[in-house]
C-alpha cells in the first residue's frame, strides 16, 4: 500500500510541481485520509488536489490535469483525456451541447459538453485532447465532464480506438413496447440536423428548420430491453412511410401529431426482426421486418416445450 500512495502522490506532484509543491506533503497527506481514515483512493486524492488548490492559490484553469487512459477512468476524478470522437448524440437538454462516445485504444465513455462552457464543437471522426475534465457517475454509467475550465485541443493524430463487441451490427427479435413522443415528424435545426422544438434548437436557438421521419422507441426481446432509432429509409421499407407521405399525412390532418399516431397503430404491439449497431445508449436499426407468423409460431412452440 506504501507503494501505492507514493504512486498516487508522483501522479498529483506532477500536476503542482511547478507551484513549489512537496511531493513529500502530497505522500503524507494520502497515507493520512487513506491509511488512517480509510478514504477511498480516488476521494483521497481529489481531497488533497482541492486543498492544494486553495492552499497555494493556483487557478484550476492554469493546472494540467494527467493523460488518463479511458480504461483507467473512475468517477470523481480531475484528468486529461487524449481519444477519438466516435459517436455524437441529440442532447437531451439546452443545457447540453454536444454529448456522445468517445474512445482510445483502451476503452470507451460517454462524454458531455455544458452549453455553459462555451467550447468549440467537436467533431464526430477526429481526435482531441480533453483537459482538465471531470468524470462522474450516472445511472451506473461513467461519465466524462467538460466544464468551462477545461480545454479541448484538436490534434492530428489517428487515434485506433477499441470496439466495444456490443458496436458491432447484430440483429435481434422483439416487440416494440412503447414508442416516444419525439418519433414521427419531426424538426431538425439546418445548421447542425439537431431536434429542433418548434424551431427552437437547443445550441443554435430560433433556427431555419427542415422535416425529417423517424421511429425512438423501446424493443424487448424478453430478457433486454432496447432503445431504438429507426431512420425515414427503415420506416419506408417496413412500413411504406416516407417523408413525402408523413407530411401528406400531417398537412391532411392539420396535425404533425397524426404522423406519430400512424406509427403506434402500425408499430406497436408488433414483432420486428431488427438488425443494426448498438452504442452506450442506443441500437441504430438498419433494417427491420415483421417477424413472419409460422416464425412466431415455432417460436411460441418451442417456448412450450420447455416450459
Amino acid at each position: 500500500m506504501i507503494e501505492k500512495i507514493e504512486d498516487l502522490a508522483e501522479r498529483i506532484y506532477e500536476t503542482f510541481k511547478d507551484y513549489g509543491v512537496k511531493k513529500k506533503e502530497i505522500a503524507e497527506r494520502l497515507r493520512l485520509l487513506i491509511l488512517e481514515f480509510k478514504v477511498p483512493e480516488n476521494e483521497a486524492m481529489n481531497t488533497v488536489t482541492n486543498y492544494l488548490v486553495r492552499e497555494y492559490k493556483i487557478p484550476r484553469e492554469r493546472l494540467r490535469a494527467p493523460l488518463t487512459k479511458i480504461a483507467d477512468l473512475k468517477s470523481k476524478q480531475w484528468v486529461s483525456v487524449k481519444a477519438k470522437v466516435v459517436t455524437l448524440w441529440e442532447p437531451s437538454s439546452p443545457a447540453i451541447a454536444q454529448t456522445g462516445i468517445i474512445a482510445d485504444e483502451s476503452g470507451s465513455v460517454r462524454f458531455i459538453i455544458w452549453t455553459k462552457s462555451e467550447k468549440p464543437e467537436v467533431k464526430e471522426g477526429s481526435s482531441y485532447i480533453f483537459r482538465n475534465v471531470v468524470t462522474d457517475e450516472f445511472a451506473g454509467n461513467l461519465r466524462v465532464i467538460i466544464t468551462r475550465t477545461s480545454d479541448i485541443e484538436e490534434i492530428n493524430e489517428e487515434i485506433a480506438v477499441k470496439v466495444d463487441p456490443k458496436s458491432k451490427a447484430t440483429s435481434f427479435v422483439g416487440a416494440l413496447v412503447a414508442v416516444h413522443q419525439n418519433s414521427g415528424l419531426v424538426q431538425r435545426c439546418s445548421e447542425c440536423g439537431r431536434i429542433a422544438k418548434g424551431g427552437n434548437c437547443p445550441v443554435h436557438g430560433k433556427v431555419n428548420w427542415y422535416d425529417d421521419l423517424r421511429l425512438r422507441g423501446v424493443i424487448d426481446d424478453g430478457e433486454t430491453t432496447y432503445e431504438i432509432i429507426a431512420d425515414s429509409k427503415v420506416l419506408k421499407e417496413l412500413i411504406d412511410m416516407d417523408l413525402e407521405k408523413a407530411k401528406d399525412l400531417a398537412q391532411k390532418s392539420l396535425d404533425r401529431g397524426a404522423v406519430l399516431a400512424e406509427l403506434k397503430k402500425k408499430l406497436l404491439g408488433r414483432y420486428l426482426v431488427v438488425e443494426g449497431s448498438a452504442d452506450l445508449r442506443f441500437f441504430r436499426v438498419s433494417r427491420a421486418e415483421f417477424l413472419k407468423p409460422e416464425v412466431a409460431s415455432e417460436i411460441d412452440k418451442i417456448l412450450e416445450e420447455i416450459k
